[in-house]
């Protein structure tokens, strides 16, 4: 990704004023102007309330991934993960993400379907959760590299809870692929 950068919502349960916490947002698109919609994404999050920074990996280029495996035949998705620095709840942040996404018109009539903008909560810290609305870290995240290898670009040192490093975590997905290049392959569709 280049540098550049009324629904209702639930309440701002925010977090304490000095308490800042990086929360991991993958982003993904395979419809439309992609580049585009990913940046305009990432502006929006930028501008959110109680959001200090975002930090963007680059672009990668991805086959999208259907419940069944790969499909080139479809769209390619561009991917990214953003570090987003925030004060927001995480149920709160979702809810702002959801609603972004609505904005660039993301339908949700097919799982794992093409998407115009998908944003997922992929991490909140080192909160874990197990409610069905918020479900922390994203339970599909240690299976995706086009989340994780963008992560490791963005943040050397980054950890997904309950995992570990998320460099051993590439390093194990690209074992299990057979593959030691940083080639990417799949589109988050939760």
């Amino acid at each position: 990704m280049s540098r550049r950068l009324a629904e209702e919502l639930p309440p701002r349960d925010a977090r304490p004023e000095n308490e800042t916490i990086v929360a991991v947002v993958a982003l993904g698109s395979n419809l439309g102007d992609r580049g585009a919609t990913l940046e305009d994404a990432v502006r929006e999050i930028a501008r959110l309330p109680l959001v200090d920074h975002v930090r963007v990996s680059p672009t990668r280029e991805t086959v999208a991934l259907r419940p069944d495996g790969p499909d080139a035949s479809a769209p390619a998705y561009l991917n990214a993960v953003a570090l987003v620095s925030t004060r927001l709840a995480p149920s709160v942040l979702l809810a702002l993400l959801h609603r972004i996404e609505a904005e660039h018109g993301r339908q949700r009539h097919e799982k794992w379907g093409d998407r115009t903008l998908d944003l997922d909560l992929i991490a909140y810290g080192d909160v874990q959760s197990d409610d069905p609305n918020l479900t922390l870290p994203h339970p599909r995240a240690v299976e995706r590299d086009f989340v994780l290898e963008p992560w490791l670009e963005a943040d050397p040192d980054a950890i997904l809870v309950g995992h570990g490093a998320v460099r051993d975590l590439v390093e194990r997905l690209r074992a299990q692929a057979g593959d030691t290049h940083p080639d990417a392959s799949g589109g988050d569709r939760a």
